[in-house]
C-alpha cells in the first residue's frame, strides 16, 4: 500500500460521546490489555478511564506492576489495547494499524526516554532534526526547527557536540529538544531523571516546569514523588486500574 492509500484516521462523531471527548487531547473509555505468562492472563490495563487536556502537567504514578508503563506505551501509541478506546487529539488511535501508528507517534507524540536514546556519532543538531527527517521535511526547515528546539532547552552552543561531549543533564536537554522538534501534541516523558544526579535532575524537571508554563502538554510517567510533585495533577495506577486522580497542591 502506498502512502496516498491510507485512510484519514476516524474522528470522533458528532455524539454524546464526541461532546465527552471535545477538548480533551487524550481520552480513554475502558482501556484494557491483557498479556499470557503460561496459563495465567495478566490484566495490565484493567477498564483505564482517563482524559488530559491540552496544556496540563499529568504526572501517572504506581509501583512496578500497577500498569503505568503499559498506559504509557498505549497512549504513546507503541502498543494497541485489547479493549476499550483510545482518542489522540481527536483520532481515534485504538483503531489503527501498525502504520497508521507510527505516521501518529511521528507527528503527534514527543518521546523523552530514561537512557536518553541518542545517536552517538552524531551531533546534537543532527540527533534533534532526525525525527524531521522520516517526516520528510526539507533540510533548510529541518535545520531551523532543530536549531529552534536547542534554543529552547538552553543549548545553542552545543549544536556540533556529540554526546560524549556532553553531560547527561545535557544529553537529556537534547533529547527534550528532540521531542520539541516536530511540535507535538504530547510529551511524553517515562523517568526521565532517572539516569540522572539530583542537581541534574532538578534542572530537567525545572526545564519541564518552563515547557508546561509555555502551554505543553506533559504526560511524565514516574515512580518518584518528588519528580511527580511537579506535575499540577497525579493519576496513581493499581492493579492496572486508576487508583486515584487529584490535583497537586505542590504544583
Amino acid at each position: 500500500m502506498d502512502a496516498t492509500a491510507i485512510h484519514t484516521p476516524a474522528r470522533a462523531p458528532e455524539s454524546a460521546g464526541a461532546v465527552e471527548s471535545s477538548g480533551a487531547v487524550i481520552l480513554t473509555r475502558g482501556l484494557r490489555r491483557q498479556y499470557r505468562m503460561g496459563d495465567t492472563v495478566i490484566n495490565a490495563l484493567d477498564g483505564v478511564d482517563l482524559s488530559i487536556r491540552p496544556g496540563e502537567y499529568v504526572a501517572i504514578m504506581g509501583p512496578s506492576g500497577s500498569g503505568k508503563s503499559t498506559l504509557m506505551n498505549v497512549i504513546g501509541c507503541l502498543d494497541s489495547p485489547d479493549g476499550g478506546e483510545y482518542w489522540l487529539n481527536g483520532q481515534l488511535a485504538s483503531s489503527m494499524n501498525d502504520r497508521e501508528l507510527a505516521r501518529v507517534r511521528n507527528r503527534e507524540i514527543g518521546f523523552v526516554f530514561q537512557t536518553f536514546n541518542l545517536l552517538q556519532r552524531a551531533t546534537a543538531l543532527h540527533n534533534v532534526e532526525v525525527p524531521l527527517i522520516y517526516s520528510g521535511i526539507a533540510r533548510k526547515e529541518r535545520l531551523a526547527r532543530a536549531v529552534e528546539a536547542m534554543r529552547q532547552v538552553g543549548l545553542e552552543s552545543r549544536l556540533d557536540h556529540q554526546p560524549n561531549e556532553l553531560s547527561g543533564g545535557q544529553r537529556q536537554r537534547v533529547a527534550v529538544a528532540r521531542a520539541l522538534v516536530t511540535r507535538p501534541s504530547i510529551l511524553l516523558a517515562d523517568e526521565p531523571t532517572g539516569n540522572l544526579d539530583s542537581t541534574t535532575a532538578t534542572e530537567i524537571l525545572e526545564l519541564f516546569d518552563e515547557l508546561h508554563r509555555a502551554g505543553n502538554t506533559i504526560v511524565l510517567v514516574t515512580h518518584d514523588r518528588k519528580v511527580g510533585e511537579h506535575a499540577e495533577r497525579v493519576v496513581r495506577m493499581l492493579d492496572g486500574r486508576v487508583q486515584s486522580d487529584t490535583r497537586n497542591s505542590t504544583s
